[in-house]
């Protein structure tokens, strides 16, 4: 029986070998599995910094543009304008100017202008007889008429509209009932 006893408890002894073997080998594989785990992760972390990176630097580039547009947006303007001022420095350096060349100046100075105005998309407000409107008038007084309530009598200053926002209202005078 001695006998039977060795074989069962070499079978066990290979059985546990194998058993420990296998066990060595789930370690190793789940030590390779962790491994690839860990370098996927720090990939990943990895690509996640870089993307955070990136946005970063997009946002800060849009802000710099941002910044560079309100900064520089009227500089076409400002260079018609100075157009305009050169004029007037031009009428102004004339020594012997009669009052009719002085006028003619102003008239294409004036020109000059609403050229750069149609050019921009700037429009000139004169309400002058159109009913009145809070939205693009601003009413400095209001006159007994016989005329119908409420309407433009005339124009203190003419107001205007950059593509249909307004820069300034129309100061006017309004009719009221009698």
């Amino acid at each position: 029986m001695v006998k039977k006893d060795t074989k069962t408890s070499d079978k066990k002894k290979v059985g546990l070998a194998k058993t420990e073997k296998e066990s060595t080998e789930n370690i190793q594989t789940d030590e390779k599995k962790g491994n690839a785990q860990t370098e996927k992760i720090e990939e990943l972390e990895a690509q996640i910094l870089y993307a955070k990176a990136e946005t970063e630097n997009a946002r800060k580039r849009a802000l710099d543009e941002m910044d560079k547009a309100r900064k520089y947006a009227i500089e076409k303007l400002s260079l018609e304008i100075l157009l305009v001022k050169d004029s007037l420095d031009a009428a102004l350096s004339i020594e012997k100017a009669s009052l009719q060349s002085y006028k003619d100046g102003v008239e294409l100075t004036l020109k000059q202008l609403n050229s750069i105005f149609d050019k921009f998309n700037i429009e000139e407000l004169d309400p002058h007889g159109e009913k009145f409107d809070p939205n693009f008038h601003q009413a400095m007084t209001m006159i007994e008429s016989d005329k119908e309530p409420n309407k433009v009598l005339s124009v203190i200053q003419k107001g205007y509209k950059l593509n249909d926002r307004v820069l300034r209202p129309a100061l006017v005078t309004v009719s009221k009932e009698k």
